[in-house]
């Protein structure tokens, strides 16, 4: 790393008041004291604290004593220190503290106390990260002799944070099986931030529609481990399953994911996030606690590794791929070679890079962070580069939206780049496959994590610029393998989610056998098929099986919507759904506030529910018993909302403002179709419309007539459900 390391031993030492574990996302007061070293701090050098740049650690304010946040820094010689915080290091420790001595100066053996949360005005504490991490290191540098030039201290003091208190269950169960076959149900606790925790002795009952053999009602968990499986089970028969997990009060703590049971060998469904990186870089954790996370914890099936390759060392580079040689076990886990090729966007913007093998070339951006030393391969500073260094491997390049967005405009090869990222922590790019479409590409659909918090597999947002639980994609495969895995990228058999296990099956069917682009001859296509239909219509045959209530399911001729399918019917018009979405624009920053308030005349809400409220902290308050409420939300392209139960049935008129739009809905007028209110920025809108009386069935089936004439057209759905969860089908491209 490009930090000065001159003469680092003898700039001084820190030290943590703190020896006992904090806990995630929970305030407590860092007290941090640094002792100068053999110079001193001369007169306006400075002290740097500096943490992960991806840390949503709360920002140290220094203006309200008793807020939280409060900061405040001290010397033991009476020197007057100024105070600032910013995104003012080299990653990944860009979060920073300074501390600068304004007038005076330090000798060896002067102190600085910094207290971050002081206690001592009343603040309660400075809120720590939400995700949980076995060593949390606080950094510190000094600029001893006041030129700019920072060395790093050795012996940074470190914090353990750990898992709080559960908040929720999660119940994983596979999504597909065979009649007969042996399965396990894996249930879990998270905390309100989503770590995984030990729940504790506990009593859970289990409730099954269907007859599930070997399936218990009543499980006790000892409580001295995090996952509890319970297994053999199996189902003789055909069908969808559904298992509750129910609380000791006898309510549905959670429900697992659907698992849809045949008779016939198949596709299965293997789930995976391949996109996310380690603390070695500029995530959480060390790469091999990420694998375990993502096959111990998730539960997830397929893991990948993205460092940014401008640091990523030679030598980090052989650790990644010795460390998923040593995870892959073919049939149950799969660990994927790879790197984030992570050039500037004017230059082709983010790729992830995968390999079937270990033992190839890295082929990196830039090498910005690497000394010359640490590296023996040239950079490949444009996309373009990077697909000509790439032609000749057994490579798949997948194109996404992070901090720097792809632009697959300026560079796309066909051979190498089978689909797009379009939903990770940073938000939702449903843009991203329409851009695609635009300029005639044929790609398949991933939603992945972006994972930098150490969970790979199962993120959540947290409190920070991650404005979306991280996604899951379900790869159709015949076995789990590397060479099924590969073979299912190229043929773009997979679909993309929020982050949640919906099952879905799109298939096309033709009255006679047609092309598909391997050459084959048949009358079904399935998601990400190419098909030469020669003339015949095709009978697009959707089913699927939410995790929640499905609002609807929309089809999509490439980038034009052309049905809507409602699972539910809306009955007397007395549940009320407020939904917003959309992102700012396409880079950094996209991140759009809807904080804001509604109320209702003519009318008054008996319950109202937040949706999607990622962030804890951010909560749905009510400011007038029945007719107003007030919020703090946040979309990246994403959705988030409020349900309503009204007292009296499609009456009354709602008034919403917010930072972004004021709208108002005549309810007695709001019909079928939802009242939507554009926005600005990047497919930004608030729209009202109305619920079933009931919960919408969690299930839905239907079929679409497609016909085509010339060109290319992607067929594709998109599912959401109530709670604002989607999934998207790979497109079955219809081509001449």
């Amino acid at each position: 790393m490009p930090f000065s390391t001159y003469l680092s031993e003898q700039m001084g030492s820190a030290t943590l008041q703190q020896s006992d574990p904090l806990v995630a996302g929970e305030r407590a007061e860092l007290v941090l004291t640094y002792r100068a070293g053999t110079f001193g701090v001369d007169d306006s050098g400075m002290v740097k604290i500096s943490w992960r740049t991806a840390s949503d650690m709360e920002k140290p304010q220094f203006s309200n004593p008793i807020a939280s946040g409060y900061t405040t820094a001290e010397a033991s010689n009476g020197a007057v220190l100024e105070c600032r915080f910013d995104r003012a290091n080299i990653r990944p420790w860009t979060n920073t503290l300074i501390v600068r001595v304004v007038r005076g100066f330090l000798r060896e053996g002067d102190t600085i106390t910094v207290r971050m949360g002081d206690r001592r005005y009343g603040a309660p504490g400075i809120r720590m990260q939400s995700n949980a991490e076995r060593r949390f290191p606080l950094m510190v540098f000094v600029d001893a002799f006041a030129t700019y030039e920072f060395a790093e201290i050795s012996g940074a003091p470190t914090l353990e944070i750990v898992a709080g208190a559960p908040a929720h269950w999660k119940a994983i169960v596979p999504s597909s099986a065979l009649s007969g076959e042996n399965f396990r149900l894996a249930v879990l606790a998270e905390d309100r931030w989503g770590n995984p925790t030990i729940p504790g002795p506990t009593r859970l009952h289990l409730r099954c529609q269907q007859q599930v053999t070997g399936l218990p009602e009543v499980v006790d968990l000892a409580g001295t481990s995090i996952v509890h499986t319970i297994e053999p089970l199996s189902f003789e028969g055909v069908g969808d399953i559904v298992i509750d997990v129910l609380d000791t009060g006898r309510q549905i703590g959670c429900r697992a994911n659907p698992m849809r049971v045949g008779q016939r060998p198949d596709l299965r469904r293997y789930w995976g996030d391949l996109h996310g990186q380690s603390g070695e870089t500029v995530g959480a954790g060390s790469i091999e606690n990420y694998f375990a996370f993502a096959r111990d914890l998730a539960l997830i099936d397929i893991a990948g590794h993205q460092a940014n390759d401008f640091q990523i060392s030679d030598a980090y580079w052989d650790r990644i791929n010795r460390t998923t040689r040593d995870f892959e076990v073919p049939g149950k886990f799969l660990a994927v070679p790879g790197y984030e090729w992570s050039g500037n966007t004017g230059l082709g913007g983010d790729r992830n890079v995968f390999y079937r093998y270990e033992g190839r070339p890295i082929h990196r951006s830039s090498h910005v962070l690497l000394s010359e030393t640490e590296v023996s391969t040239d950079a490949r500073p444009t996309a373009r580069d990077l697909f000509a260094a790439l032609a000749d491997e057994d490579a798949v390049v997948i194109a996404h939206v992070g901090g720097r967005y792809a632009d697959i405009t300026y560079a796309h090869d066909a051979r190498l780049e089978t689909a797009v990222e379009i939903h990770s922590s940073w938000g939702t790019f449903e843009w991203l496959l329409h851009e695609a479409f635009s300029q005639g590409f044929r790609v398949g659909v991933i939603c992945h994590s972006d994972d930098h918090k150490g969970r790979l597999g199962a993120t959540s947002p947290g409190a920070s610029s991650f404005g979306a639980i991280g996604g899951l994609t379900c790869y159709l495969m015949p076995e789990l393998t590397r060479d099924a895995l590969f073979e299912a990228l190229r043929c773009r058999h997979h679909y993309g989610t929020t982050g949640v296990r919906i099952y879905l099956d799109v298939r096309g069917q033709f009255e006679s056998p047609v092309e598909v682009e391997a050459g084959i001859s048949t009358p079904s296509a399935m998601m990400g098929d190419i098909v030469r239909p020669r003339g015949q219509p095709m009978r697009l045959e959707v089913s699927t099986v939410g995790t929640a209530p499905i609002q609807q399911v929309d089809v999509f001729h490439g980038a034009r919507l052309v049905q809507t399918f409602r699972a539910g019917q809306v009955g007397t018009r007395r549940r009320l759904a407020i939904r917003w979405e959309g992102a700012e624009y396409r880079g950094r920053g996209r991140e759009t506030y809807w904080n804001g308030e509604l109320h209702i005349e003519g009318n008054r809400f008996e319950t109202a529910s937040p949706v999607n409220f990622l962030n804890p902290e951010h909560t749905l308050n009510k400011i007038s018993p029945g007719s107003g409420l007030s919020w703090r939300s946040v979309t990246t392209g994403n959705m988030a909302g409020i349900d309503l139960e009204l007292a009296q049935p499609a009456n009354g008129r709602i008034s919403v403002e917010t930072d972004i739009i004021k709208a108002t809905v005549d309810l007695a007028a709001l019909g079928e179709d939802p009242a939507c209110f554009e926005a600005g920025g990047l497919d930004r809108r608030l729209c009202a419309f109305w619920l079933p009386e009931q919960y919408a069935p969690s299930h839905a089936a239907f079929s679409h007539m497609v016909s085509h004439e010339s060109g290319d057209l992607p067929v594709y759905v998109r599912v959401t459900q109530e709670d604002c969860h989607r999934a998207w089908s790979s497109p079955i491209y219809l081509v001449d």
